[in-house]
């Protein structure tokens, strides 16, 4: 029987991995390469990728499970998911978290405003910026649903903060959030959490439409 911690670190590592760029949509992962790559044994790397599987996060091309990727619809529907969900947290973190938390928020967005030169580095602050939200709802089973919107994100090849003039307009954004959550205002905590979310999105919509425009 595989141990739960070796299962669980094969699944983070290959999900890290993913979210990284190492392994990109329609990529193929191999058992044996991955075992290698990661210095895990075998057992606990295939338990990984059927759990991946699973979560339609990996999809089958013949024999073969490749990264899967999201159409425009997927993409639309997941956003709209994550909209309402992001909402909700940031919500319940105006009502529930601590001083010491909305603190980190602040002390999180002072420190990411360093990286707004550097997309994939502010992007990686702005998955922990999201996720001190989620642990300051204090709703557990809010937690896990968004842990499951955020692992789908891993699915899209690019940040979105890659776009110009994108950086500094989440920067904005997250501001805008934390004084909510400050101020203790549930409502304009969540419209703004929402309008962010929405922002993203169009931002998002914007890219893949230039790469179809460049490809033609």
């Amino acid at each position: 029987m595989t141990d739960p911690k070796s299962q669980r670190d094969a699944y983070d590592l290959i999900l890290e991995a993913i979210d990284s760029g190492l392994y990109k949509p329609g990529d193929r992962l191999v058992e044996s390469e991955l075992a290698e790559r990661f210095g895990v044994s075998r057992t606990p790397i295939r338990e990984a990728l059927q759990r991946m599987e699973t979560q339609s996060l990996l999809s089958r091309d013949g024999r073969s499970l490749i990264v899967a990727s999201l159409d425009h619809n997927q993409l639309a529907e997941l956003y709209v998911v994550r909209g309402e969900l992001e909402g909700l947290a940031a919500r319940l973190a105006a009502r529930h978290a601590t001083r010491e938390e909305v603190r980190v928020l602040r002390d999180m967005l002072e420190a990411d405003r360093a990286l707004v030169n550097d997309p994939q580095a502010l992007s990686r602050a702005n998955r922990r910026f999201h996720r001190q939200i989620h642990l300051a709802s204090h709703n557990r089973f809010l937690v896990q649903q968004l842990d499951l919107v955020h692992r789908s994100m891993a699915l899209l090849a690019s940040t979105s903060l890659s776009a110009e003039g994108r950086s500094r307009g989440t920067l904005d954004e997250h501001e805008a959030i934390v004084r909510a959550i400050e101020a203790g205002d549930g409502d304009a905590a969540d419209a703004a959490l929402r309008e962010h979310i929405s922002r993203a999105f169009m931002t998002r919509l914007k890219l893949d439409a230039a790469k179809v425009q460049a490809a033609e």
